[in-house]
């Protein structure tokens, strides 16, 4: 086997591929491995090229007793790190390759490794959502089989308590169903139409009475011409309803909560729906703002617990927001308030 050929078979395998012979010096490797491992590996020992005992060590095994191997190999792209699944190949000798060699691929399987992570937080993170408010029913229900059987003044106290930790777990359990059914229809593009002005209205409308008892003055500034666009009734008002939930719990006392629309972006250029949900509150500091959106993630969890937040909200106005083609952005600094903005393109 000739090295135009070697160097021909390697560049046809769509992956990250390198050849070691017998003498343990690289002998081949394609683009993607080069880009890999380094572009001046030709020739060079494979030890110091690949660095890591797990692959080294599969590599020695597959030259001594030609038996198929695989290793996991880790690297970084500079922006994040990456795993790749290596698979080992003895290759009997011939021509070039005398006293054969060892052909190793590597298989980028960073995206389904995040994935798995995040399957393993995200039921680590139910767990703990649920078991804390189910130890306290179980403490109560003890209690007052026992101690408070005959209190009638501690039994009205504990079931007020257990009402509201069973609220608790039943709003996590509509929250998450509600996540699931968003990220299942992701992918599917909302087909009616909206009348985006008046959906905002009636949202506003439904959240007065938690505004008066919060003490919480809202504002509706629609513009003059109504937004029609294409999307999910039902999600939408789900967006606009969590944002502004959020608004009235944790802007604080006294806080003035304005809703705004405009129906041109001067960044996107193009026909979009701009609703922006500000409030004059508290604020956020800057360092919650990349991980709002991300499940179970609270930038005050103690005070989220108490007002009986999930946790979810945030995510599933991002997964609605992404199916709906738009975008949703946070501004917000400690003292400031806060200014949640959702995108959404118009028809053209």
């Amino acid at each position: 086997m000739s090295q135009q050929l070697i160097d021909g078979i390697l560049a046809a395998i769509p992956m990250p591929a390198v050849l070691v012979d017998h003498r343990e010096r690289i002998v081949g490797a394609n683009r993607e491995g080069a880009d890999l491992l380094g572009m001046e590996i030709q020739g060079r020992h494979f030890a110091t090229a690949l660095r890591q005992p797990a692959v080294t060590d599969a590599v020695e095994a597959c030259l001594r007793n030609h038996k198929p191997r695989s290793a996991r190999h880790l690297s970084s792209d500079g922006a994040q790190d990456r795993v790749h699944e290596v698979t080992l190949r003895h290759v009997p000798a011939s021509g070039a390759l005398e006293g054969g060699a060892v052909l190793l691929t590597f298989q980028d399987v960073s995206e389904r490794e995040q994935a798995g992570q995040m399957r393993r937080d995200f039921v680590a993170n139910v767990s703990h959502e649920l078991r804390t408010p189910l130890t306290a029913l179980m403490g109560f229900i003890e209690t007052l089989r026992g101690a408070a059987k005959e209190d009638p003044i501690a039994r009205e106290r504990f079931l007020s308590i257990m009402e509201g930790e069973a609220g608790r777990m039943n709003r996590l359990v509509g929250d998450l169903l509600s996540l699931n059914r968003v990220e299942s229809q992701e992918r599917i593009r909302p087909k009616t139409q909206v009348d985006l002005s008046e959906l905002l209205a009636l949202t506003l409308q439904s959240l007065e009475p938690l505004a008066k008892s919060g003490g919480v003055d809202m504002i509706l500034d629609l513009g003059d011409d109504p937004v029609k666009l294409t999307g999910d009734r039902d999600q939408l008002k789900q967006v606009f309803t969590n944002l502004l939930e959020n608004a009235i719990k944790y802007g604080g006392d006294q806080v003035r909560v304005v809703l705004t629309t405009e129906q041109r972006d001067p960044v996107l250029r193009s026909a979009v729906a701009k609703v922006q949900v500000i409030d004059n509150g508290e604020g956020i500091d800057p360092i919650h703002l990349p991980r709002l959106t991300e499940r179970f993630y609270r930038a005050d969890s103690h005070r989220s617990q108490a007002l009986g937040g999930t946790g979810l909200g945030l995510a599933i106005v991002k997964h609605i927001t992404s199916r709906h083609r738009g975008r949703l952005r946070v501004d917000s600094e400690l003292g400031q308030g806060s200014c949640f903005s959702v995108t959404l393109p118009l028809p053209a």
